[in-house]
């Protein structure tokens, strides 16, 4: 099964608006019992489908718009799968994205899932400090070593990125790693179908109940070597700016070879990259980790 999941930066119980603020593509093997998640960053210039009417004839926006105009707030689509599945229908006609199911969470949702297990223990052995010069909350300063998190103090590590967009992927993939042991330890393990229901119609998906129950239980199985979070490399994205007549200003997306991507994405696909690590051996051609 492959699913684009999608965590959204609106606070609200809804999903009629919202950015997509982390793009994730899962593929799960539920042979070999293998996770491995794809990374895809947000500022891409994409061609969005089925949208050029409603804005003056502009067919390309960010990345992270595509899940914006599918939603209810706009009005903008009225195809399958709303955000989500606009969003997955951009991803597979820039990058051939493949994507059987989708599953969206809101921030708020975010936090109460956090609050639900008790919150979730991360180790930062060199500590995080999202402090900027607008902000110089407490709050974002995280230190070094292991301390447990409750939803809002989560949501925080995950969003902070004043050392780039890549260093801000590695903190979500802290949180998403702590999240699914805790997820899956004894103390919680017995109240998960409780928690899962509880979350029902508060979460966008297209999972049925059969396959969220499936997608559990595969859970229990996998060990921290057997989730793999990738990305492209980083020495493919360099910056710069572009017109964008919504906004009528030049804004910040990636300038990247689309081909490229699109190679790493066909091998994604077929489950032959990232190639399972051998002990002692270094995967030079992408940033790829996993879990503790």
């Amino acid at each position: 099964m492959t699913l684009l999941a999608v965590g959204t930066d609106a606070r609200s119980n809804s999903y009629n608006y919202g950015l997509a603020d982390v793009i994730r593509i899962v593929r799960v093997d539920f042979v070999t019992a293998r996770v491995t998640i794809l990374e895809f960053p947000r500022d891409l210039w994409v061609e969005i489908p089925d949208i050029a009417d409603n804005i003056n004839g502009q067919d390309h926006e960010k990345l992270n718009q595509a899940y914006l105009y599918g939603n209810p707030g706009f009005g903008y689509y009225d195809g399958p799968g709303l955000g989500p599945g606009l969003l997955a229908r951009t991803l597979a006609l820039n990058f051939g994205v493949q994507s059987d199911r989708y599953i969206a969470i809101n921030m708020r949702t975010f936090v109460k899932i956090v609050d639900a297990v008790d919150g979730i223990r991360v180790n930062l052995p060199n500590g995080v400090d999202g402090r900027t010069s607008e902000d110089r909350s407490k709050r974002l300063v995280f230190p070094p070593g292991t301390q447990i998190l409750n939803g809002e103090q989560a949501l925080t590590l995950a969003r902070i990125r004043n050392e780039g967009v890549f260093e801000r992927a590695t903190h979500q993939n802290t949180v998403m790693c702590a999240l699914q042991e805790r997820l899956t330890s004894p103390s919680v393990i017995l109240r998960l179908p409780a928690i899962i229901n509880s979350f029902q119609g508060a979460v966008q998906t297209d999972l049925t109940p059969e396959q969220i129950t499936q997608l559990a239980c595969l859970g229990t199985k996998l060990s921290g070597a057997d989730i793999t979070f990738v990305s492209f490399p980083q020495e493919l994205f360099k910056s710069m700016r572009i017109y964008d007549p919504v906004f009528d200003s030049r804004i910040f997306v990636w300038d990247v070879d689309y081909d490229i991507l699109r190679d790493y994405v066909t091998r994604f696909n077929a489950g032959t990259w990232p190639a399972p690590a051998i002990a002692g051996e270094s995967q030079p051609e992408e940033d790829a980790s996993t879990c503790p």
